[in-house]
């Protein structure tokens, strides 16, 4: 199936904008993995993993270890109560700036 690649430099910026702007990086108060993280709403968290996040973080080590399979959708409790004190300290703004 034929993917979409943007080529022209307004698409671009535009895709970086979307999947990279406000992005701000915290790390979780249990075991240290380092994870991006947006808040475009109070109820609405986008938390990008890396490899060494992944990694690093014993619960999720622990499922796919247990069950053979990733089962990262459910997200790890550790980092989720770490991204919310970031918001409560004000370290993650909440809501979008210029639709992204």
């Amino acid at each position: 199936m034929p993917s979409f690649v943007p080529t022209s430099p307004t698409t671009l910026e535009e895709q970086r904008l979307y999947t990279q702007a406000r992005l701000v990086e915290v790390a979780c108060l249990d075991c240290l993995a380092k994870v991006a993280v947006k808040k475009n709403s109070e109820h609405h968290t986008s938390i990008q993993w890396n490899a060494e996040a992944v990694e690093a973080c014993p619960e999720l080590g622990r499922r796919e270890g247990a069950s053979g399979s990733r089962d990262g959708h459910r997200g790890c409790p550790r980092l989720l109560a770490s991204i919310d004190v970031a918001v409560r300290e004000g370290q993650i703004p909440i809501g979008a700036e210029d639709g992204y």
